[in-house]
This record gives C-alpha cells, sequence and structure tokens, in this order.
C-alpha cells in the first residue's frame, strides 16, 4: 500500500498547526522603506547656531497676502537661507536673507501702495 503526503499514518508529514484560527490571520506589516534609517542632521555647535542669519518668515507671510508676486519670491529666498542655515553655508545664508528682506519690504510697500491708492481714488 503506497501513502500519500499528507497522510495521517505518513511519518514525513508535517504537523498540523497548534491554532488554526490565528492562521487565517495576516502577518503584521513590515516597517515602510527608510522608516527605520534616521536621517543624518548636521550637528552644529552654539558658536554657529550664533550665525544664523534671519529668514524673515513673519515678514514674507505678510508680502504674500499684500504683494503674492515678490511675496513669492521673497518666500523662496526664506526658504533658501533656512536650508543654507542647516547646511552651515554662512554666506549663502545672508546673501539669501538680504534678498528675502528686501524683496519683503517691496512687496509690503507695492501692496499697501496699492490699497492707499484705491481707498483714496477709487
Amino acid at each position: 500500500m503506497v501513502q500519500k503526503p499528507g497522510d495521517p499514518a505518513d511519518p514525513a508529514a508535517p504537523a498540523a498547526p497548534a491554532n488554526p484560527a490565528n492562521a487565517a490571520t495576516p502577518a503584521a506589516p513590515a516597517a515602510p522603506p527608510g522608516e527605520g534609517e534616521k536621517l543624518e542632521v548636521p550637528t552644529q555647535t552654539i558658536e554657529e547656531l550664533a550665525f544664523y542669519a534671519p529668514d524673515y518668515k513673519c515678514l514674507t507671510v505678510l508680502a504674500i497676502i499684500l504683494f503674492l508676486p515678490l511675496g513669492l519670491l521673497a518666500l523662496y529666498f526664506s526658504h533658501q537661507t533656512l536650508n543654507a542655515n542647516k547646511n552651515s553655508d554662512w554666506e549663502e545664508a545672508y546673501n539669501n536673507s538680504g534678498r528675502t528682506g528686501w524683496l519683503a519690504v517691496f512687496a509690503i510697500l507695492i501692496g499697501l501702495g496699492i490699497i492707499y491708492y484705491y481707498a483714496l481714488f477709487a
């Protein structure tokens, strides 16, 4: 008599699972790729943090509200300033900070000028 695989009398047959109800539950999902890895953050000393160039975030938001075209340019340079500060690229940070300040101020002045013009002459 020939025994078939999986036959209870077959000594080479694998053992049945202890709890078949748990066999139907899916396995826990693996962590997404890159979640377990930590990004390398540049560490900066206290002396380096003192060199941070201002990024004029509040001034930039006001510039966006009053005059969008120059305000968006100021937002771009504000973001570049923030990135340069994080990378300890002080020369680039101060250049972008100056651009941000000037663009934000010009945007605010133009926006206020437009408001005054419509308030007085329209």
